[in-house]
């Protein structure tokens, strides 16, 4: 089936009622708590993760009004990541503003991803169902390991496309990947169903991630809400740079590793790269990657019938490899 644009603005309802449930995680006695975490957590996040969960949810007919407590879930484990994640990359900027670590400091952001990591398994215990239990700790292992693997591999211009495959779908696909096959286990779908979403979501995740970093090195930063650059400068070879890389001259590769493989490069340095990635069909290539793990993503739907709730999460894909953000 083809994927029509789809404007977010459409699920505005599933956006307001995941935002109420959000709001209710902050009942800390502790004022710091509510303070950093309605900060990181309301600061224009996009809301896949929960919005695809209830779609899942809902395309398998699961009737309970838990529904969206249990949506944000995958909406506290999330920012709970990039919280810590800010930390390991000392970042300063986070979705157009400055991090959470750079107002109150690495302790407090570190702690307040804790804290949210643990309203995640707080709301997931009342579920009262150990295959859900199950698979949210099995994404949140898979998670951090594709975390540390990425750090593992920080400055390694040896990186494989396949380690580059294998740290994105840990780090990213897994948790939008667990959030549909959590929505298949909740409504008690056959297995086959719950197969097929799972594979969804790590198809979906993994064009997200690519997306991602290939706006690393397109979107200019009011649009992205970070420095475009933030991964070369952070170390980190994504899918644009090894393509890159992989039509260069060995001497060429190793002059420019010279150059940018260490801690802080300069900024003519990256201004090189960006222009070298952007020069040669790296990212087109990459797109279209993208594009090929969506048409994937979709195809692994064919067990549902048509209904309008199937088109929103095919039409999904569409926004994830058109986003500008």
């Amino acid at each position: 089936m083809p994927l029509h644009k789809l404007n977010l603005e459409q699920f505005e309802e599933y956006f307001t009622r995941i935002n109420e449930e959000l709001y209710k995680v902050f009942d800390s006695r502790v004022p710091l708590v509510e303070e950093v975490g309605q900060y990181a957590v309301f600061s224009s996040g996009k809301r896949l993760r929960p919005l695809i969960f209830v779609l899942c949810c809902e395309l398998c007919d699961y009737s309970g009004k838990d529904v969206y407590q249990f949506s944000t879930i995958f909406e506290y484990i999330h920012v709970a990541s990039l919280l810590h994640d800010d930390v390991l990359d000392n970042a300063a900027t986070r979705r157009k503003r400055p991090s959470a670590n750079q107002v109150w400091g690495n302790q407090a952001a570190v702690l307040e991803g804790d804290f949210l990591f643990a309203k995640a398994l707080s709301v997931a215990v009342r579920a009262d169902n150990i295959p859900f239990l199950t698979k949210l700790t099995e994404t949140a292992v898979r998670m951090t390991e594709g975390q540390i693997l990425e750090l593992a591999h920080v400055n390694d211009w040896q990186l494989t496309k396949a380690q580059y495959m294998e740290i994105i779908t840990a780090k990213t696909a897994s948790l939008i990947s667990g959030a549909c096959a959590c929505g298949a286990i909740l409504s008690e779908a056959p297995s086959h169903v719950e197969t097929a979403l799972t594979q969804f979501g790590l198809n979906i995740g993994i064009a997200f991630q690519l997306i991602d970093d290939l706006l690393d090195y397109t979107a200019s930063e009011a649009e992205f809400g970070k420095p475009v650059g933030k991964d070369l400068r952070e170390g980190k070879v994504t899918l644009p740079l090894i393509h890159t890389l992989s039509q260069l001259a060995p001497q060429e590769t190793e002059r420019l590793m010279e150059r940018c493989a260490h801690a802080g490069p300069e900024d003519a340095d990256v201004e090189t790269m960006i222009r070298l990635v952007r020069a040669n069909g790296a990212l087109d290539r990459t797109w279209e990657e993208a594009r090929a793990f969506v048409t994937g993503a979709v195809d692994y739907l064919d067990v549902f019938p048509d209904s309008p709730i199937k088109r929103n999460l095919q039409n999904l894909g569409r926004y994830i490899i058109e986003r500008r953000y």
